[in-house]
C-alpha cells in the first residue's frame, strides 16, 4: 500500500524523533507526553506502516537504524516548519497554548489545508473525503489551540485570514517534509518511486524541461513528474508553500527574498523576432532605430523580459516604441507575429523550430545587453529527496554540456 503523510500519526512521528535524540523509550516518553507502553505501541505501529525497522533495541538503549535516522531528520524539519508557523502567528494571539506545534494533529493539518485549497467547507469535504462536521471541528480546534482567528466568511464561501494563510503555509511545508521522508524510505527499501514537482517558466518549458524529463524517465520510469506552468509571481508562492520542489526559468534581480535561493545554470540572449511577412523581414538585420516605427508585443511589468526590452531602447537613447499588446504566452505571440506587423523579444531557444521552418524570422543577432541568467529557484534550506536530487543533477549536467558546446 502506498502511504500518504495523512496516514501517519504526528505524535508517533514526534516520538520517533524523540527516541533518536534521547536514546531510550523512557526519556522520550517524558518529552512527548506519552506513557512508555503507548510510545512502544506507537513506534511498533509506525514500523508496521512503513514496513521498515526504525530502531535496534539493546541493553544500551534504542539505536536508530539508517531508516530511523533518515525519518528522524525529516521529522525534525517537520517540527521546525510547524514551530515557525505557530511562532509567526503567536504575536497576534492573546490566548492559545504554548507549544501548540506539539499538540496539533494530522487530522487538523489536513482539514486546514483542504479548506485553504477549496475555499469552502462543502468543497473541502468533497475534495478531501472528510465530513463537513469533522472539518469544522478540526479547524475550530486549531483556532482554539492557537488563539487566533484563522477563517472568515466571504459571501457563500470562506477564506483564510492572514494568520490562517501563514499557518497553512507551515502545515503545507510540514506535510511536504513527511512526504519526502516517505520517498527517502521507499528509496532505502529499494523501490523506484518518488516525485518531482517543477515550476516551469516560458524559456525552460520550451526545451530544457522536456529534454530533462525525457532523459530522466529513461533512467527512473516509475517516478511521478508534475510540471506546473505560470508566471513567476504565482510559481514562487507555490514554491514557498511547498507545493513545488523548484522553479526553472529566468532568475530575479534582486532575489525574491531570504527564504529562497537562486542558482544560475546558463545565460540566455534574446533576439528580435517578426513574422515572415513583416515589412522589414526582407531587409536582413535592420537597425533598431527602424524598429521603433512598428508595434511591439511585450512581457508583463516587473518581469526580466520587460526590463530587458526597456533597456534595449533606453541604452541607445531611443524612445520606447508603441506596445499595444502585453502577453506572456509564446503560442499567442507566435500567432500575433504571423497575423500583423508586430515585433517582440524572444529567446531563439523558445522558437528554434519556427526559425528553422521560416514561420518566424530573427530580425537581429543575439543582443548582448539582453543577457539574462536562467536557473533554479529553491526554498532556502530545502533538502531534496532522492528522485529530486537525481533530477537536479541531470539538469545541471545537461546545461553544463550545452554551455560547453556553445563555447566550443
Amino acid at each position: 500500500m502506498t502511504l500518504s503523510p495523512y496516514d501517519l500519526n504526528l505524535r508517533h512521528l514526534r516520538a520517533a524523533a524523540a527516541i533518536r535524540r534521547c536514546g531510550s523509550i523512557s526519556r522520550a516518553a517524558n518529552q512527548v507526553a506519552l506513557s512508555q507502553p503507548a510510545l512502544t505501541q506507537g513506534i511498533a505501529k509506525l514500523e508496521a506502516q512503513l514496513g521498515l525497522k526504525l530502531f535496534d533495541r539493546g541493553s544500551a538503549g534504542m539505536m536508530p537504524t539508517p531508516a530511523g535516522t533518515q525519518l528522524a531528520d525529516r521529522i525534525d524539519m517537520t517540527a521546525a516548519a510547524l514551530s515557525a508557523a505557530f511562532e509567526a502567528i503567536r504575536s497576534v494571539s492573546r490566548s492559545g497554548f504554548r507549544g501548540t506545534e506539539n499538540l496539533v494533529t494530522m487530522s487538523q493539518v489536513r482539514a486546514l489545508l483542504a479548506l485553504a485549497a477549496a475555499g469552502s467547507f462543502v468543497a473541502a469535504a468533497q475534495e478531501s473525503g472528510l465530513t463537513q462536521p469533522s472539518l469544522h471541528r478540526a479547524v475550530r480546534d486549531v483556532e482554539r489551540l492557537s488563539g487566533v482567528v484563522l477563517v472568515e466568511r466571504r459571501g457563500r464561501g470562506v477564506r483564510l485570514t492572514a494568520a490562517g494563510q501563514r499557518l497553512a503555509r507551515g502545515f503545507s511545508l510540514a506535510v511536504n517534509e513527511i512526504q519526502s521522508a516517505l520517498d527517502e524510505l521507499q528509496a532505502l527499501a529499494g523501490f523506484d518511486t518518488g516525485r518531482v514537482r517543477i515550476g516551469a517558466m516560458p524559456l525552460a518549458r520550451a526545451r530544457t524541461v522536456p529534454l530533462a524529463i525525457a532523459r530522466f524517465l529513461q533512467r527512473r520510469p516509475s517516478v511521478q513528474i508534475e510540471v506546473v506552468e505560470g508566471p513567476h509571481s504565482e510559481l514562487i508562492e507555490r514554491l514557498r508553500d511547498g507545493r513545488l520542489d523548484f522553479l526553472i526559468g529566468a532568475l530575479r534581480q534582486p532575489a525574491p527574498g531570504p527564504d529562497v535561493e537562486q542558482e544560475p545554470l546558463f545565460d540566455d540572449r534574446l533576439v528580435i523576432v517578426a513574422g515572415p511577412d513583416h515589412p522589414l523581414a526582407t531587409t536582413g538585420k535592420p537597425p533598431i532605430e527602424r524598429m521603433i516605427e512598428y508595434p511591439w508585443v511585450i512581457a508583463r511589468t516587473g518581469t526580466p523580459l520587460r526590463l530587458l526590452w526597456r533597456r534595449l531602447f533606453e541604452s541607445r537613447g531611443l524612445p520606447l516604441p508603441r506596445a499595444p499588446v502585453v502577453c506572456g504566452s509564446v503560442i499567442t505571440i507566435r500567432a500575433l507575429l504571423g497575423a500583423g506587423d508586430f515585433l517582440t523579444l524572444l529567446s531563439p531557444q523558445q522558437i528554434r523550430e519556427d526559425l528553422a521552418a521560416g514561420t518566424l524570422v530573427a530580425m537581429s543577432d543575439s543582443i548582448e545587453e539582453t543577457c539574462r541568467p536562467i536557473g533554479l529557484t529553491t526554498r532556502a534550506g530545502w533538502r531534496p529527496a532522492p528522485a529530486q536530487a537525481e533530477f537536479l543533477a541531470l539538469l545541471r549536467d545537461m546545461t553544463a554540456e550545452s554551455t560547453l558546446r556553445g563555447i566550443e
